[in-house]
């Protein structure tokens, strides 16, 4: 239904040139010269506070790189478990198709601010779609600011960071990719959400023109860019 929108939202991902320490430092020297994506659009109702969300790429031959920063209010953190619902936590999203020649086949890394993910690979949004194994994931090296859980509900500002290093070899296990060089695109968009919060909230880079929250319509992802 929504397979020929085309996005404006562009973003170009540069090629790291040095080593990265995954230690979720938004000020580090890598990640200085990059430019930030901000996510602007809220689904839905729009929240009481609206979270201020970064994020920023890059990537090598065998990696790619993610860093979050979200000025945040009402942050809770309950799911530890790998592949559990994180999106009802305080939660940033990636989602992104990684064939040029299929933008509709996606996969979706949601990651709570306590750093436990979430991973699918979607051929189909709501029917058709593989759930990552554990073991997988956990390849992914990942460094969050807070704690890896948050009962009670942080209702003061904080800001909290994830970052994240992703090996393309996880992905090719489960699907075909267009490797990352100077030219190739890719299909995505980033959200951040907090369903079961005090503070609901969806938020995309990406417009999303849905009435209803939903974040799983490819027809709206955005274009990274390698260089």
């Amino acid at each position: 239904m929504h397979k020929n929108v085309k996005s404006k939202a562009i973003y170009h991902v540069a090629k790291l040139e040095e080593p990265l320490t995954i230690d979720c430092n938004w000020d580090k020297s890598q990640w200085n010269t990059i430019d930030s994506i901000e996510l602007k659009y809220f689904m839905g109702k729009l929240p009481e506070f609206q979270p201020v969300v970064h994020v920023k790429l890059m990537y090598d031959t065998t990696n790619l790189y993610v860093i979050f920063r979200v000025n945040d209010h009402y942050v809770q953190c309950k799911t530890k478990d790998t592949n559990g619902c994180v999106w009802e936590d305080s939660c940033v999203e990636f989602f992104f198709a990684p064939d040029c020649s299929f933008p509709g086949k996606y996969f979706n890394l949601e990651t709570n601010c306590g750093g436990t993910a979430l991973m699918k690979y979607t051929l189909i949004p709501k029917k058709d779609f593989k759930i990552l194994e554990p073991e997988d994931i956990k390849e992914i090296k990942i460094a969050h600011s807070l704690p890896e859980q948050i009962l009670n509900e942080i209702i003061e500002p904080v800001t909290w960071t994830i970052e994240y290093k992703m090996p393309f070899a996880i992905l090719e296990k489960y699907a075909k990719i267009s490797h990352p060089a100077p030219g190739v695109s890719w299909r995505a968009n980033f959200y951040k959400i907090a369903d079961k919060t005090s503070n609901p909230h969806y938020l995309t880079w990406s417009l999303v023109d849905n009435v209803e929250p939903e974040f799983h319509l490819p027809g709206y992802l955005g274009t990274l860019v390698f260089q």
